[in-house]
């Protein structure tokens, strides 16, 4: 009788555990309150034992290859709206404008300024008071071009 009463529950038991372990809608907050001090917990033991980098300075002749660039890329614009004649010229001085922006971006990042992330279909009237700031800015660190 004991034995059939057995085979009866055991697996209603088992069920029940089953479904209890893994069809539970909600953590319980002891489950979630131990989750969270265990983040913390990691976080600061990863924070502890995270060796000290200090960053490395940046290379002159990087800052001095890039402002040779820019002075490069801006005397070609200028260039490109003196002459009234040149071939595709609206094409060429937004691409030569573009190239600018992309090195005028690569400057801020080694200056430790920062710069926003251009839509590169902006139009120019879009795009010149960020780029006016970040010349201003590189300006006041020292930068020439």
């Amino acid at each position: 009788m004991a034995r059939s009463m057995l085979w009866v529950v055991l697996p209603g038991v088992v069920y029940g555990v089953l479904a209890s372990a893994f069809l539970e809608s909600e953590r319980p907050r002891w489950r979630v309150r131990l989750g969270r001090r265990l983040r913390r917990l990691n976080a600061r033991w990863h924070e502890a034992l995270a060796p000290r980098v200090r960053p490395e300075p940046a290379d002159p002749f990087d800052a001095l290859t890039l402002q040779i660039r820019l002075g490069q890329l801006a005397s070609q614009v200028q260039a490109l709206e003196a002459d009234p004649h040149a071939w595709a010229r609206g094409r060429r001085i937004k691409a030569t404008q573009d190239a600018y922006d992309d090195v005028l971006m690569e400057a801020c990042h080694l200056a430790g300024i920062e710069a926003l992330a251009r839509d590169p279909d902006a139009g120019i009237a879009e795009r010149d008071p960020e780029r006016f700031r970040e010349e201003m800015e590189l300006a006041s660190r020292g930068w020439s071009w």
